[in-house]
């Protein structure tokens, strides 16, 4: 009988999934539809005729034909069954003549339940089917706050530009960033070349995947971290031989999206120094990229310091080389491949805009150690270091606060960045602990409509933190500001260390898993400091002094026991310090601040695009 012979190899594969999902404790047949349609939607939307990718038919609305087939949509029923011969019949035609008539299936969150054709999906998915062609009828579900709810509405916008089922993401944010990864913005409907372009390197993607023996939800993370790292642009012309080679470049990074393995937070600095020195041979080439200049960024002037600072106490291990204004990518590039070229074993770039870059060139080049200054919580590739400022801002808001004589104390916030509301917090905390009376009138520096410092001393506002200096208004007809304290980052303590973790192998023995690593340190590291102005009380000068004494070694902790925000609501009660994860990513305000954390709308374009190049939307910290 013809088609008999491929009955009776599906029938195999059929049951040895039934057996496999048994031992795994899964259903042993199709999905069925969860729930009647007129409950789950809060309409339905008919689609007409579409091609729907094979991997998500998943089910049957009836459940009456769900024990006839495998979870993958093979038979199972004994071959010598009418089911076993409609089936043959139906392989034979297709292989003669091709299956023309189009499936009716339901859709509802990006899954396909058929209702009428489940041999005709049964034999094209033997077949390998990329697609199967089906009358559709989607059921748009009853919007609410559920995550896959949330990501859902965020497809039916990007199916309304592209009419493309692919790729599928789960989790709110992903089809913007897809968006963003192609270079498309608001919600234009793309041109029938666009969609062909982009389908067609995504099957050369997934061809790749397929060679690499993916599972099918790697897939859609992949592409993603593809596109962010490689670029659209710059890899759409590839085959699936090209991309199946870059794939295992990315595994760790696709890993820690799919783990929501986040980022491991360093809080402590525990390396030691070598006992033997390198030779002059060994010498380890370390290179420095700035996006600005240490002529006119004290930022960059600051690493450059530090830079200095690295070369002189390891002069005999290490040299080291330097690149200023890498302002945009092609620049950022150029130096890293410079760097490269010349054998750089450590590359440090010291501002999150380059954060992409070091991603892109640490995957491509796993033999260089890649450290970027930022915050970052979603990249293993690359190592991240910053300083941690809030216990240095507790101790100028208690200055503050001492200082202070209406109560009003105005602080000046360049970006909501991992760690700023942290920072803003412990400043009121800091000035609380000392005048109950104290108040942070916040502003911010990254707001499209202006304000930041002009708008505090508008206020008459006289003591105000703005750029990790405290400083104090010489009065109400002069723009002078008088230093009273500042924020001193020790950037050579920083590199020193980090340079000795890949020196004496510590750097291997800090891996967890695929979780990124984060050098997050502080005063008792003495990384960070306090440096208070001759123009302080003497008084104030001891309270410094005391407080940051307590700090170093763990007597004093800013956010310890009851904390409340603006809304008068305790979030967080326990006798114990407030756990450093918590810190890192608050997104409340204190009620002794009187502001509030700006939405993305208020925010500068370029203010947003770092919040996005940081990983903010997306990953946790472990």
């Amino acid at each position: 009988m013809a088609g008999l012979e491929e009955y009776q190899d599906a029938l195999r594969k059929g049951l040895r999934e039934q057996k496999a999902a048994a031992a795994a404790g899964e259903d042993t047949g199709l999905k069925v539809l969860p729930g009647n349609p007129e409950d789950l939607a809060v309409r339905r939307e008919n689609l007409g005729l579409v091609e729907i990718p094979g991997e998500l038919i998943v089910g049957t609305c009836n459940d009456l034909r769900k024990n006839s087939f495998s979870p993958g949509f093979y038979p199972v029923l004994e071959e010598d069954s009418e089911f076993a011969g409609k089936w043959s019949t139906l392989c034979h035609a297709h292989v003669n003549e091709g299956i023309r008539d189009p499936i009716k299936v339901v859709e509802y969150l990006n899954r396909f339940y058929v209702v009428e054709g489940h041999k005709r999906v049964s034999v094209l998915k033997y077949y390998g089917a990329i697609t199967i062609p089906g009358m559709v009828t989607r059921l748009l579900p009853r919007p609410t706050q559920d995550p896959e709810i949330l990501a859902y509405y965020e497809f039916i916008n990007y199916y309304q530009m592209t009419g493309l089922y692919y790729p599928i993401f789960r989790r709110p944010g992903e089809y913007g960033e897809l968006l963003n990864a192609v270079g498309r913005q608001g919600h234009e409907p793309w041109s029938a070349e666009d969609i062909q372009r982009f389908r067609s390197f995504y099957y050369m993607f997934l061809d790749a995947c397929m060679r690499e023996r993916a599972e099918p939800q790697y897939v859609p993370t992949a592409f993603l971290v593809y596109l962010e790292i490689f670029g659209y642009n710059e890899s759409k012309g590839k085959t699936s031989s090209q991309i199946s080679k870059e794939l295992p470049m990315i595994r760790q990074e696709v890993l820690n999206r799919l783990n929501h393995a986040g980022a491991a937070l360093m809080m402590e600095d525990m390396v030691r120094k070598p006992i033997f020195s390198l030779s002059l041979t060994d010498r380890l080439c370390v290179a420095f990229i700035h996006a600005g200049s240490s002529d006119t960024s004290t930022w960059v002037y600051d690493h450059e310091c530090g830079r200095y600072q690295l070369e002189s106490t390891l002069r005999d291990r290490v040299y080291t080389i330097s690149y200023e204004n890498a302002l945009t990518r092609e620049a950022a590039e150029q130096a890293v491949q410079d760097a490269l070229h010349k054998g750089a074993d450590l590359i440090f770039t010291t501002h999150p805009s380059l954060l992409p870059v070091s991603v892109k060139y640490a995957v491509l080049h796993p033999e260089v150690r890649f450290f970027n200054c930022s915050l970052s919580t979603s990249n293993p590739s690359v190592r991240t270091y910053y300083p941690r400022l809030y216990e240095a801002k507790f101790i100028k808001g208690a200055i503050a606060g001492t200082l202070v004589r209406d109560g009003r104390i105005g602080y000046v916030a360049e970006a909501p960045t991992l760690g700023a509301i942290a920072a803003i917090n412990a400043f009121a905390q800091g000035a609380q602990m000392v005048n109950a009376n104290a108040r942070v009138v916040l502003a911010w520096d990254c707001l499209k409509e202006g304000g930041g410092l002009d708008s505090l001393l508008d206020k008459g506002i006289v003591y105000i933190d703005n750029k990790d200096r405290l400083a104090a208004n010489a009065g109400p007809w002069s723009k002078e500001m008088h230093n009273l304290a500042l924020i001193y980052c020790d950037w050579g303590r920083f590199y020193e260390s980090l340079v000795r973790r890949v020196m004496d192998g510590s750097w291997k023995k800090e891996v967890r898993g695929s979780s990124a690593i984060n050098y997050w340190w502080g005063m008792r590291q003495k990384t960070v400091d306090v440096l208070c102005s001759r123009r302080l009380p003497a008084g104030t000068r001891r309270l410094a002094s005391l407080l940051r004494d307590a700090l170093r070694i763990e007597r004093l902790d800013p956010f310890y026991g009851e904390l409340i925000n603006q809304q008068g609501t305790l979030v967080y009660g326990d006798d114990s310090s407030l756990p450093a994860e918590q810190i890192l990513t608050m997104d409340w305000l204190s009620n002794h601040v009187e502001g509030h954390i700006p939405a993305p709308e208020e925010l500068t374009q370029q203010t947003r695009e770092l919040l996005r190049i940081s990983g903010m939307e997306k990953g946790k910290l472990v």
